[in-house]
């Protein structure tokens, strides 16, 4: 059980009150603990002996750790962002190897000597989650539950979180959800709803690609969206895909769509507008397809942590593409402008 000299530390914490010294303290409480709920089960243990000393003091714990767990993230967020600017000043060629280690770093990675400043337990503060391009970023919310965001995406949620979790989507993200059957987890993504009690899954609704897919690994979800005459419930090693207001539900094996996570780049018979989009995500770059006659070719192969050159050779190799790569030219401001690569269709000597 926790000391009540460590809850109450945690209290000035989530005021913004605290001292450095006992910032080094929450620090020490998360870290020890962070891969499980020994941090909240001890503390509900001494909760009430507090309580009994401190009458007026906010009951409820979980505003509390969700208090703590806000002010943390937000000192990652600001630390996390600084260091991709100066990522992409200094090392922007190498900006898609480099942001993987250091965008998935945990939340106490920078806790530190900068205090913030206190929010009322009341006020609800929305805080949001970005990959930039070229990069993954892993993340736990409030109530644990894990997952990770892909190139260009972005996660908002509200707090408290614990009693309301809602998050909104952008982008692609795999989800492991804490189960908790008395407060579902709500996925945003557009105007589709994916609601969740426990389990692993993926969600992939960039804007520019006009549809909603939804891959499920363990557990069930239950999608919703305008147009769909009803919500569709969906089990393991399923996939639905959403477009236009019509669901399509698929036999799968959803493994193959949280491939990302591991750094896997995977090709499911793509058209080349997808196969094209999806390098330009993966590695920051401009993919202009040249000849429309690709568009009319599918792609298939699965590439673990190879550079773009490598994957560009292979599917060189395995379909009718050649290719040209235009490197990165100085800008007048300073910036560089993205590598450029041309796509064009093979042609037959004669």
């Amino acid at each position: 059980m926790l000391q009540q000299s460590e809850i109450e530390i945690l209290n000035r914490f989530s005021r913004g009150i605290s001292t450095p010294e006992e910032d080094k303290v929450v620090q020490t409480l998360f870290a020890d603990h962070e891969e499980s709920r020994w941090l909240e089960d001890h503390l509900r243990l001494g909760w009430n002996e507090y309580l009994k000393t401190n009458p007026g003091e906010d009951h409820d714990l979980s505003r509390l750790l969700d208090r703590v767990h806000h002010i943390i993230h937000n000192r990652e967020d600001r630390k996390r962002q600084k260091l991709v600017r100066e990522v992409y000043r200094w090392y922007s060629v190498a900006a898609a190897i480099l942001l993987v280690p250091l965008l998935t770093a945990g939340i106490l990675w920078i806790a530190g000597k900068d205090t913030a400043r206190g929010i009322p337990v009341e006020e609800r503060v929305v805080t949001t989650i970005h990959a930039p391009k070229g990069s993954r970023v892993s993340f736990t919310l409030p109530d644990n539950t894990k997952g990770w965001l892909n190139s260009g995406s972005s996660l908002e949620y509200s707090l408290p979180f614990s009693s309301n979790r809602q998050v909104t989507l952008s982008g692609e993200a795999f989800f492991e959800v804490t189960n908790d059957e008395a407060n579902p987890f709500l996925v945003h993504a557009g105007i589709s709803e994916i609601m969740v009690l426990g389990t692993r899954f993926n969600v992939n609704a960039y804007s520019e690609e006009n549809y909603v897919e939804v891959a499920l690994c363990e557990g069930k979800v239950e999608f919703s969206a305008p147009g769909v005459a009803s919500p569709v419930l969906m089990k393991p090693d399923q996939r639905l895909v959403c477009r236009n207001g019509k669901a399509n539900l698929y036999g799968t094996d959803a493994s193959r769509y949280a491939a990302w996570v591991e750094g896997k780049l995977v090709f499911r018979g793509d058209p080349m507008a997808e196969v094209a989009r999806r390098l330009e995500r993966w590695y920051n770059v401009k993919v202009e397809v040249v000849d429309k006659e690709l568009e009319n070719y599918v792609f298939r192969g699965t590439f673990e942590d190879d550079p773009l050159r490598e994957v560009l050779r292979l599917l060189s190799l395995t379909s009718p593409i050649r290719y040209r790569i235009i490197e990165r030219k100085a800008l007048d401001d300073g910036t560089f402008e993205k590598e450029k690569v041309l796509l064009y269709r093979k042609t037959t000597a004669k």
